[in-house]
């Protein structure tokens, strides 16, 4: 890769792996919902001019129920579920439960494509990953609750969703106007709630909370994401979702004080492996799901 995709590899990693520790911070004063209302109406916002002034905004007709469904499944829901979900986790964990959507993702593209056959190497990848997300739950929630957890599963089962539409439904539309309309539509939908749910008095803590979702992991990700993908190629831009996870921990641990846990020692190594080999030699309609991944794969 050239020092400008290296760069924005480094700067998507960082920007990625961010959002973990400021949802952690912003939930303890923001309802979950107020959150993503406040995450998705003003980024879709900055957005719309941008896609409109390039005359992308025409693609989209026809496929405006789909543009919908994509925006609750990449963003609407998960956020919801993993702000609910992090007032009981550790963002570290969070992080580490999230790193498991390649994994699902193989699983359920499997499932959903019958003549597609996981070869020996996936289907340890599939098994081998199963065995670290089992380890980081069952050695990391002593004190948490399970219905945490149950949320947790829902985020990971929208991030996965989230990029089968894409690929399946959304794929030669233009990515800039897909991304404004899906946010616009979440956080118009959430706009009732979230005007109604606003806090009287702000912290500090989190405005700045709030404003850096929006400006990085909402905005600043997904264009770095789409320019990483033009210079460096599909397959190496989808490895920094095996990275991010890595620096939400290190954050969680460094500024959190989150403890070093034997299923983060143990979980994270066992899950990065098995999802690069769950997701390795992907058919070209794989590869389409996988090159969509969000960033908040995940870009929470």
């Amino acid at each position: 890769m050239s020092r400008r995709s290296w760069l924005s590899f480094l700067a998507l990693s960082i920007i990625w792996g961010l959002p973990y520790l400021l949802i952690r911070v912003a939930v303890r004063q923001l309802d979950p919902v107020t959150l993503v209302f406040l995450r998705t109406l003003p980024a879709g916002i900055i957005l719309i001019p941008w896609a409109a002034r390039s005359g992308k905004f025409h693609a989209l007709r026809g496929h405006l129920a789909w543009v919908a469904a994509y925006g609750f499944c990449e963003f609407g829901i998960p956020w919801v579920f993993m702000g609910r979900a992090e007032k009981h986790l550790s963002s570290s964990l969070t992080a580490l439960l999230v790193a498991a959507v390649p994994l699902l993702g193989a699983l359920l593209y499997r499932f959903t494509h019958a003549a597609e056959r996981l070869s020996r190497k996936r289907s340890l990848g599939l098994v081998v990953g199963a065995g670290g997300v089992a380890l980081a739950v069952g050695l990391n929630t002593a004190g948490s609750s399970w219905v945490s957890l149950l949320e947790m599963s829902v985020a990971v089962l929208g991030y996965t969703l989230g990029p089968l539409i894409i690929a399946t439904k959304l794929r030669e539309l233009p990515g800039i106007a897909v991304i404004a309309a899906s946010l616009l539509f979440v956080g118009l939908a959430y706009s009732p709630w979230g005007f109604s749910h606003l806090p009287t008095t702000w912290q500090v803590e989190t405005i700045w909370s709030v404003v850096l979702l929006i400006l990085l992991p909402t905005l600043s990700g997904f264009l770095l994401f789409f320019g990483l993908i033009v210079d460096a190629g599909p397959a190496r831009a989808t490895v920094v979702t095996y990275v991010n996870p890595a620096v939400a921990i290190i954050l969680g641990i460094l500024i959190l004080s989150e403890p070093i846990t034997i299923g983060l020692l143990l979980g994270f190594p066992l899950i990065i492996a098995g999802s690069i080999f769950a997701t390795s030699g992907a058919s070209p309609d794989e590869r389409r799901i996988q090159n969509s991944l969000p960033g908040d794969a995940e870009a929470p």
